[in-house]
């Protein structure tokens, strides 16, 4: 590989999303990162669990996403859950407050990953489900499990 790395690399992905919410679509980001929070962000030292988007003044922001401070960076370091603008076309944010303000769906971060040496953020416009969608999806997965499991062992893998 070159200085710069090509393809597609992911970081962490936020499962808590997939299971709270319908994702309707999806959508790719910059994001504007401190060179600290970056290397930490490398080692993997990221979480998504609570993390959410607003837009304010026509910018995006990512909030709650939690970087741990990188361990060699001293002074240089920033708080580990302030919020960090996210990069996108204004068009593209307008659109997306549009459908916000409107259609009564959120901005969830779905994963973060590198793309060409950039952080990149996936994501959502997504619907909140209810109870009983979790319990559909949850006996979804485990019937799949299960059809799986029987398909192994009659080796039909």
């Amino acid at each position: 590989m070159s200085a710069k790395q090509k393809g597609v690399k992911e970081i962490t992905s936020n499962r808590k999303a997939f299971h709270e919410y319908f994702v309707l679509e999806r959508f790719e980001a910059g994001i504007e990162l401190a060179g600290t929070e970056v290397k930490s962000i490398r080692g993997g030292n990221v979480n998504l669990k609570d993390a959410f988007c607003t837009i304010k003044n026509g910018e995006l922001f990512i909030r709650g996403m939690h970087i741990s401070p990188y361990e060699h960076g001293n002074i240089f370091n920033k708080d580990p859950v302030r919020p960090r603008r996210l990069l996108m076309h204004k068009r593209e944010i307008l659109k997306l407050n549009a459908r916000v303000m409107q259609d009564g769906v959120a901005l969830i971060p779905l994963s973060l990953y590198f793309k060409d040496s950039r952080v990149k953020v996936e994501l959502g416009l997504c619907k909140g489900k209810k109870l009983h969608d979790k319990r559909d999806s949850e006996a979804d997965r485990q019937s799949k499990r299960d059809i799986d499991r029987m398909m192994k062992e009659r080796n039909y893998a």
